[in-house]
């Protein structure tokens, strides 16, 4: 079941009060929801409330609450993912929703020199994969929603933000894989971890050289398969967290 995000000055005592117009439309229109129905709402301090709706007015929702506790359902470490947008609108959208649910605190689109669409449309489609995430965080009761951030390039980013560890997947060069890094070097709670996925065409050499000059940067392999670049996202991702879990 979907939770909704609320804001913890519309608790108080034992109720919950929804009156912002997107929760409300959503849970009173879209979902049709009655008095007695159980609701799951969650606040910005990832405080989960398991609720039983009292009221519905033309206006707002009154919900009691049954249980409260501090929400699991997040990441111990900060995973971010630097990624060239793909051509294929829906391939995008599809990343964007598989990285939310894989615990991605912010995603940036990077421009490449490969990258597949011009700056100007990434520029316009950073509203529309905002909402992606948000929705995706109630779909899968993230506590929190991810950001995806302004368009950059990766030389900018790297020299803006600091990572503690930085792994670029180049699957044509690359000789360590993921496993064989994280086993050298742990991935620890609290640490911030980027995570660099490439254009449909791949990196040019150019990059491949910037790479290979940055010492921060580890160059590795997801394997001998050659993935599309959305699947190797979902991989990527998911064997980062893998390998967190398994080397607590």
């Amino acid at each position: 079941m979907p939770h909704f995000f609320i804001n913890s000055k519309s608790v108080k005592d034992s109720l919950i009060t929804i009156e912002d117009r997107d929760n409300y439309n959503h849970i009173a229109k879209s979902l049709r929801a009655k008095t007695g129905e159980t609701l799951l709402l969650i606040d910005e301090n990832a405080i989960q409330y398991e609720t039983v709706i009292k009221e519905i007015t033309p206006k707002s929702i009154l919900a009691e609450i049954i249980r409260q506790y501090k929400s699991s359902r997040k990441l111990e470490f900060e995973l971010y993912l630097a990624q060239s947008p793909l051509r294929n609108s829906d391939a995008q959208s599809f990343l964007i929703e598989k990285a939310t649910e894989l615990g991605v605190t912010g995603v940036y689109p990077v421009y490449t020199d490969n990258c597949a669409l011009t700056k100007s449309v990434i520029e316009k489609k950073i509203e529309k994969w905002q909402k992606i995430m948000y929705e995706s965080s109630k779909q899968c009761e993230r506590a929190d929603i991810p950001t995806c951030f302004n368009m950059t390039d990766i030389k900018t980013l790297l020299s803006e933000v600091k990572f503690d560890k930085i792994i670029a997947f180049c699957e044509r060069i690359a000789k360590t894989s993921l496993h064989e890094y994280c086993a050298a070097h742990h991935i620890k709670s609290g640490e911030k971890v980027l995570i660099i996925i490439g254009p449909e065409g791949g990196f040019s050499e150019r990059e491949f050289e910037y790479f290979e000059t940055n010492s921060q940067i580890a160059m590795l392999t997801l394997g001998n398969l050659i993935l599309r670049a959305e699947t190797a996202v979902t991989v990527a991702l998911g064997n980062v967290i893998y390998e967190y879990e398994n080397n607590k």
